[in-house]
């Protein structure tokens, strides 16, 4: 698993700016980590609802050090995209839990 100041050095490559334009959102996405050290804590934020829901927390843009707009989505998208490969629906990592009696 890459480290979140990775996939900020890669936006700041991508979307021009400084990696520290970019680690807060790269850090919602993977904070999960603190409870689940594993890929698993991916479940959480990293679909395309997550996506979504970082715009809403981070706002439709963010102006990087450049004074340039960025999408926070393309941001969000970036990050789900090098860590999985493609952006999957929350409904595709939740249909691979495996029902236990509990639930």
């Amino acid at each position: 698993m890459a480290h979140p100041f990775v996939r900020a050095q890669s936006s700041a490559r991508k979307f021009g700016g400084r990696p520290e334009d970019y680690l807060a959102i790269h850090n919602w996405f993977d904070e999960s980590q603190a409870f689940l050290a594993d890929f698993r804590h991916r479940t959480l934020r990293h679909h395309a609802e997550g996506i979504f829901l970082c715009e809403r927390i981070f706002g439709v843009t963010i102006t990087n050090s450049e004074g340039r707009q960025v999408a926070v989505r393309y941001v969000g998208e970036q990050h789900v995209k090098e860590d999985l490969g493609h952006i999957p629906t929350a409904q595709d990592w939740l249909l691979q839990i495996k029902p236990e009696r509990w639930m």
